[in-house]
């Protein structure tokens, strides 16, 4: 059985979505600050009438901060509260993979990485990281 996700780089890393997820990806959006919000909370966008949240993915995963002069894609993402958009790097491809390619996160890994990062598909030359996306929101949120 094969299942497709959509992709994205994150700090020279690839990341995927399940594509039923995705609302949409866009370029960069001008983002408004929202005081005393958690470092993870970058700012709100206007996306065609609708405020969205956007979340910085460098932030909530642990990795080194973007240079400051960065314009970040979004990549924005359905929820049962709406829509947010996830800061990435650069847009991927949807990628088709099969479910035997995929493997459970390394025990090794930071246990808050590994509860956002539950497995990696192995590709032909690199791994695709599987991004919870609720799991990624939920302590963002609550944060």
């Amino acid at each position: 059985m094969s299942q497709q996700y959509s992709t994205f780089i994150v700090d020279g890393l690839l990341f995927g979505v399940d594509v039923t997820r995705v609302q949409e990806v866009i370029r960069f959006q001008t983002m408004t600050p929202v005081p005393r919000a958690p470092e993870v909370v970058r700012g709100l966008i206007n996306l065609r009438g609708q405020i969205v949240t956007a979340l910085d993915l460098r932030v909530r995963l642990g990795l080194t901060p973007a240079a400051a002069n960065a314009q970040p894609m979004n990549v924005v993402v359905r929820t049962d509260e709406g829509a947010v958009a996830f800061l990435v790097d650069a847009i991927g491809d949807v990628v088709t993979v099969d479910e035997t390619a995929w493997e459970p996160a390394p025990a090794t890994l930071v246990a808050s990485v590994r509860e956002l990062i539950p497995g990696a598909y192995k590709l032909d030359d690199r791994l695709l990281l599987q991004l919870d996306v609720d799991a990624a929101l939920g302590t963002a949120v609550a944060a």
